[in-house]
């Protein structure tokens, strides 16, 4: 019979916030004079903001037991048509930023539409439909990059990425925001109970009345969204529409989402696990990055961890599964 060890459960659940709380005291004594201060502390969370909001929305599919491969390739489209939206078609900022979350939402419903009801694995359909994204990104910008005026962008535009409040860069704002609504949704809301419910056991999932198929579509929908806000923040960030840059964010969203699935919550996907997961590769990236590590190390780490993430994942999934087995064979106790 396995018993079930209280130690090993926190370890599993808490590892990781310590490793991240860990790593950020190795390298601040390694680097006493550039790490543990408010710039780099700042820096981190603006730049890991787009990267961690990437693996938020891939957090939702995930849920579901689906992979939505699309978001790298959404986020490089939505950013460039924010951009073509305000620099070359003049429209209002405003109206630009919502054209593209609303459309991102479509898009991600798009996504869940074929996967659901074209019966395409979601490997093969996310990434059918990214290269289909890419196109049109390619095809908008015709190859080239869509560079603002002499006058540059509105202000009040670019202050979405640039601006700070209570001494923190706003985007970190953002993504706390996001995790909270996520948490919610997932953790305490039956919506949320029903896309983990999809996620297990879809056959049973029908039986007791779940509409699988409409909820996928919704985790789909969900991820859309969070990919074209993350593609307004980047236009705010970079302040010009570059069609490539999107696909250098799809692999640290799905390390932090699948690392994220081995913690706090292990063996299924969950909003505060992935902000961990995130975290602990900011840290570990920031840290390499300013002990002078190669350009190289960066896709390395992010690689590794993605292998052991899944591993990781999956190890986490069938213990819970043995757990729940072993429970379900324990006799009841005689009053």
């Amino acid at each position: 019979m396995t018993r079930w060890s209280p130690r090993g459960h926190f370890i599993g659940s808490y590892g990781l916030p310590a490793l991240t709380v860990l790593l950020f005291l190795v390298f601040s004594v390694a680097l006493p004079d550039t790490f543990p201060t408010r710039d780099n502390v700042s820096s981190i969370l603006s730049n890991q903001s787009i990267p961690a909001l990437l693996a938020l929305g891939a957090t939702i599919p995930i849920a579901t037991g689906k992979f939505d491969l699309s978001i790298g390739y959404g986020l490089g489209l939505a950013h460039v048509l924010v951009m073509y939206l305000i620099v070359d078609a003049g429209t209002p900022w405003p109206l630009a930023c919502l054209v593209v979350v609303v459309g991102g939402a479509l898009v991600g419903a798009l996504n869940g539409v074929v996967v659901e009801f074209a019966r395409i694995d979601s490997f093969i359909a996310t990434l059918g439909t990214g290269s289909i994204m890419y196109a049109l990104t390619g095809w908008l910008t015709d190859g080239g990059r869509i560079v603002p005026g002499p006058q540059g962008l509105p202000a009040s535009f670019t202050a979405l990425y640039d601006s700070s409040l209570l001494g923190l860069p706003l985007p970190a704002f953002y993504v706390l925001a996001a995790v909270v609504v996520l948490w919610v949704v997932l953790e305490r809301l039956p919506f949320g109970r029903y896309l983990y419910v999809v996620g297990s056991n879809p056959r049973a999932a029908g039986i007791i009345g779940i509409p699988t198929r409409r909820y996928s579509v919704y985790a789909f929908a969900g991820s859309g969204l969070v990919v074209g806000v993350s593609g307004v923040l980047l236009a705010a960030q970079q302040q010009i529409g570059n069609p490539s840059v999107g696909l250098d964010y799809l692999l640290p969203a799905f390390v932090g989402a699948l690392l994220g699935s081995t913690t706090i919550r292990p063996g299924r996907a969950n909003a505060l696990g992935t902000l961990v997961a995130v975290s602990v590769l900011a840290v570990g990236l920031a840290g390499i990055g300013q002990l002078g590590a190669q350009f190289w190390a960066t896709p390395l780490f992010n690689g590794g961890t993605l292998l052991v993430s899944v591993g990781l994942a999956g190890y986490a999934a069938r213990r819970r599964l043995r757990a729940r087995a072993t429970a379900d064979r324990q006799p009841a106790a005689v009053p």
